[in-house]
Protein backbone atom coordinates (compact mmCIF):
# COMPACT_ATOMS: atom_id res chain seq x y z
CA UNK A 1 0.00 0.00 0.00
CA UNK A 2 2.40 2.26 0.77
CA UNK A 3 4.46 1.79 -2.46
CA UNK A 4 1.34 2.70 -4.14
CA UNK A 5 0.69 5.70 -2.18
CA UNK A 6 4.71 6.96 -3.31
CA UNK A 7 4.21 5.80 -6.60
CA UNK A 8 1.45 7.71 -6.98
CA UNK A 9 2.94 10.64 -5.78
CA UNK A 10 5.91 10.80 -7.83
CA UNK A 11 3.22 10.28 -10.96
CA UNK A 12 1.20 13.55 -9.35
CA UNK A 13 4.42 15.29 -8.85
CA UNK A 14 5.93 14.62 -12.02
CA UNK A 15 2.27 15.71 -14.13
CA UNK A 16 2.50 19.24 -11.95
CA UNK A 17 6.03 20.14 -13.10
CA UNK A 18 4.84 19.26 -16.81
CA UNK A 19 1.96 21.55 -16.27
CA UNK A 20 4.14 24.28 -14.43
CA UNK A 21 6.69 23.78 -17.66
CA UNK A 22 3.91 23.77 -20.20
CA UNK A 23 2.68 27.39 -18.25
CA UNK A 24 5.94 28.63 -18.18
CA UNK A 25 7.15 27.93 -21.92
CA UNK A 26 3.10 29.70 -22.94
CA UNK A 27 4.93 32.65 -21.00
CA UNK A 28 8.24 32.85 -22.33
CA UNK A 29 6.60 32.33 -25.85
CA UNK A 30 4.08 34.97 -25.68
CA UNK A 31 6.85 37.36 -24.07
CA UNK A 32 9.19 36.62 -26.83
CA UNK A 33 6.05 37.38 -29.22
CA UNK A 34 5.58 40.41 -27.14
CA UNK A 35 9.27 41.76 -28.04
CA UNK A 36 9.12 40.83 -32.01
CA UNK A 37 6.00 42.47 -32.25
CA UNK A 38 7.39 46.05 -30.82
CA UNK A 39 10.67 45.39 -32.81
CA UNK A 40 10.98 48.20 -35.24
CA UNK A 41 14.37 47.09 -36.71
CA UNK A 42 13.54 44.84 -39.39
CA UNK A 43 16.95 42.90 -38.98
CA UNK A 44 16.59 42.47 -35.18
CA UNK A 45 13.19 41.61 -35.79
CA UNK A 46 14.44 38.53 -38.17
CA UNK A 47 17.05 37.96 -35.61
CA UNK A 48 14.31 37.63 -33.36
CA UNK A 49 12.61 35.44 -35.06
CA UNK A 50 15.02 32.74 -34.63
CA UNK A 51 14.37 32.25 -31.01
CA UNK A 52 10.83 32.65 -31.50
CA UNK A 53 10.30 30.35 -34.01
CA UNK A 54 12.43 28.07 -32.24
CA UNK A 55 9.83 28.12 -29.42
CA UNK A 56 6.79 28.13 -31.57
CA UNK A 57 8.17 24.16 -32.37
CA UNK A 58 8.40 23.77 -29.20
CA UNK A 59 5.35 24.06 -28.58
CA UNK A 60 3.96 22.88 -31.48
CA UNK A 61 5.83 19.61 -30.83
CA UNK A 62 4.57 19.97 -26.99
CA UNK A 63 0.57 20.16 -28.30
CA UNK A 64 1.72 17.54 -30.87
CA UNK A 65 2.17 15.08 -27.75
CA UNK A 66 -0.33 16.10 -26.08
CA UNK A 67 -2.90 15.26 -29.27
CA UNK A 68 -4.01 18.80 -29.15
CA UNK A 69 -3.64 19.21 -33.26
CA UNK A 70 -5.48 22.24 -33.52
CA UNK A 71 -3.15 23.99 -31.56
CA UNK A 72 -0.92 22.97 -33.72
CA UNK A 73 -2.25 23.91 -36.31
CA UNK A 74 -2.57 27.86 -35.18
CA UNK A 75 1.16 28.08 -34.10
CA UNK A 76 2.52 26.84 -37.24
CA UNK A 77 -0.14 29.81 -38.58
CA UNK A 78 1.38 32.51 -36.04
CA UNK A 79 5.31 30.93 -37.18
CA UNK A 80 3.86 31.23 -41.07
CA UNK A 81 2.39 35.27 -40.18
CA UNK A 82 5.90 35.91 -38.40
CA UNK A 83 7.96 35.11 -41.09
CA UNK A 84 5.75 37.10 -42.98
CA UNK A 85 6.01 39.85 -41.10
CA UNK A 86 9.48 40.12 -40.50
CA UNK A 87 10.16 39.39 -44.83
CA UNK A 88 8.08 42.62 -45.42
CA UNK A 89 9.28 44.60 -43.14
CA UNK A 90 13.23 43.78 -44.60
CA UNK A 91 12.20 44.39 -48.31
CA UNK A 92 10.83 47.62 -47.23
CA UNK A 93 13.55 48.81 -45.55
CA UNK A 94 16.68 46.86 -47.01
CA UNK A 95 15.71 46.63 -50.60
CA UNK A 96 18.99 45.12 -52.03
CA UNK A 97 19.57 41.84 -50.05
CA UNK A 98 22.73 40.38 -51.86
CA UNK A 99 24.71 43.99 -51.17
CA UNK A 100 22.88 44.07 -47.42
CA UNK A 101 21.86 40.37 -46.81
CA UNK A 102 22.03 40.70 -42.76
CA UNK A 103 18.77 39.74 -41.73
CA UNK A 104 18.12 37.72 -44.97
CA UNK A 105 20.16 35.04 -44.64
CA UNK A 106 19.17 34.67 -40.86
CA UNK A 107 15.73 34.52 -42.14
CA UNK A 108 15.98 32.20 -44.70
CA UNK A 109 18.01 29.92 -43.16
CA UNK A 110 15.40 29.89 -40.54
CA UNK A 111 12.42 29.67 -42.96
CA UNK A 112 13.37 26.40 -44.23
CA UNK A 113 13.87 24.99 -40.90
CA UNK A 114 10.26 25.94 -40.73
CA UNK A 115 9.50 24.01 -43.50
CA UNK A 116 11.30 21.01 -42.21
CA UNK A 117 9.13 21.21 -38.94
CA UNK A 118 6.06 21.53 -40.82
CA UNK A 119 6.94 18.41 -43.19
CA UNK A 120 7.35 16.61 -40.03
CA UNK A 121 4.33 17.08 -38.49
CA UNK A 122 1.83 16.86 -41.70
CA UNK A 123 3.32 13.38 -41.95
CA UNK A 124 1.93 12.42 -38.09
CA UNK A 125 -0.84 13.94 -38.13
CA UNK A 126 -4.05 12.44 -39.39
CA UNK A 127 -5.57 13.18 -42.57
CA UNK A 128 -8.78 15.69 -41.82
CA UNK A 129 -6.07 17.79 -40.18
CA UNK A 130 -3.20 17.91 -42.74
CA UNK A 131 -4.89 20.69 -45.26
CA UNK A 132 -4.33 23.53 -42.91
CA UNK A 133 -0.60 22.89 -42.27
CA UNK A 134 0.04 21.97 -45.94
CA UNK A 135 -1.17 25.49 -46.52
CA UNK A 136 1.25 27.01 -44.07
CA UNK A 137 4.06 24.83 -45.16
CA UNK A 138 3.02 25.85 -49.24
CA UNK A 139 3.26 29.69 -47.76
CA UNK A 140 6.72 28.80 -46.25
CA UNK A 141 7.86 27.49 -49.64
CA UNK A 142 6.97 30.30 -51.37
CA UNK A 143 8.55 33.31 -49.08
CA UNK A 144 12.29 30.92 -48.91
CA UNK A 145 11.95 30.94 -52.62
CA UNK A 146 11.32 34.70 -52.92
CA UNK A 147 14.54 35.18 -50.07
CA UNK A 148 16.85 32.72 -51.98
CA UNK A 149 15.21 34.66 -55.33
CA UNK A 150 16.54 37.67 -53.32
CA UNK A 151 19.82 36.74 -51.95
CA UNK A 152 21.31 34.71 -55.03
CA UNK A 153 19.62 36.10 -58.62
CA UNK A 154 21.11 39.68 -59.60
CA UNK A 155 18.31 42.22 -60.77
CA UNK A 156 19.68 42.54 -63.80
CA UNK A 157 19.28 38.89 -64.78
CA UNK A 158 16.64 37.33 -65.80
CA UNK A 159 15.48 33.63 -65.37
CA UNK A 160 16.73 31.60 -68.48
CA UNK A 161 13.58 31.28 -70.16
CA UNK A 162 13.59 28.48 -73.21
CA UNK A 163 16.35 29.16 -75.84
CA UNK A 164 15.32 29.92 -79.68
CA UNK A 165 16.63 27.67 -82.04
CA UNK A 166 19.81 28.58 -83.71
CA UNK A 167 19.66 29.29 -87.30
CA UNK A 168 21.04 26.34 -89.33
CA UNK A 169 24.10 26.84 -91.16
CA UNK A 170 25.73 24.74 -94.46
CA UNK A 171 28.19 23.68 -92.37
CA UNK A 172 26.09 21.84 -90.12
CA UNK A 173 24.74 20.16 -93.49
CA UNK A 174 26.12 16.23 -94.02
CA UNK A 175 28.14 17.23 -97.69
CA UNK A 176 27.17 15.70 -100.63
CA UNK A 177 23.08 15.67 -102.30
CA UNK A 178 20.07 15.14 -100.25
CA UNK A 179 19.25 11.44 -100.01
CA UNK A 180 16.26 11.57 -102.39
CA UNK A 181 18.32 12.85 -105.25
CA UNK A 182 21.01 10.21 -104.76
Amino acid sequence: MMVRRVSCGMWLGAAMMCCVAGAAAVDKLGEMQARFDHEKNPVRRAKLLEKLGDAEFDEARRAFKANDLSTVGMVLEKYRDNVRLALEGLKKKRTDAQKDSNGYRQLEIHVRRGIREADEIILRVPEEYQPPLQIVRRDLDVMDRELIHMLFLHRDERPAGPKAPEATTSSQHPAGPPEDQR
